[in-house]
């Protein structure tokens, strides 16, 4: 994965109804660590990291690189969104195209943030980038996720078999611009 191109970054930052989306700041750390550490966020994505091993590793200012939004709801960091370019991927029809990836706390779950954080990126992006067609890529297991990538716009690629699990591969093609 690589980054978005020329797109200025941090951008201002996002705000929807309840969230602010922003670049990662130095206070994010300890959310970062605890949503990495996490078992429950990581039940589809390959089981958490070790705490201790998060704490000597993450730098001060965590996922810092363009794509990389800190969700924030009432001043605490809640969840990611990540949006990367996919130069490198399992499945052919993903290589090229920016990959968007959510992870958040497990307290933050049920309630519309993440549907609400995604749409918001994928708006920024359609601002910044016009024209870009966005992947996504979940265990068809997490019926979540499967139901998030619906809410958004994303139709089935195709299914594969990857990290011991089937996989779902979504497409959300480029807004139509207005006539």
């Amino acid at each position: 994965m690589s980054e978005l191109g020329s797109v200025a970054w941090p951008p201002e930052p996002i705000k929807t109804a309840r969230l602010v989306l922003r670049g990662p700041e130095a206070r994010d750390r300890a959310a970062f660590v605890e949503l990495l550490a996490s078992p429950e966020a990581h039940v589809y994505l390959g089981g958490a990291r070790p705490r201790d091993e998060l704490e000597r590793e993450l730098p001060a200012v965590p996922e810092r690189w363009p794509g990389s939004f800190v969700v924030e709801l009432d001043g605490a960091m809640i969840g990611q969104i990540l949006l990367r370019r996919a130069t490198e991927h399992r499945r052919p029809a993903a290589v090229g195209k920016v990959d968007l990836g959510y992870l958040f706390l497990p307290r933050a779950w049920g309630l519309g943030y993440a549907a609400e954080a995604c749409a918001a990126a994928l708006d920024w992006l359609d601002g910044v980038l016009p024209g870009e067609p966005v992947v996504l890529t979940t265990q068809s297991a997490n019926v979540s996720s499967m139901r998030l990538a619906a809410k958004l716009g994303f139709t089935e690629v195709e299914r594969f078999q990857a990290w011991d699990a089937e996989q779902w591969l979504g497409l959300r093609p480029p807004p139509t611009p207005p006539a």
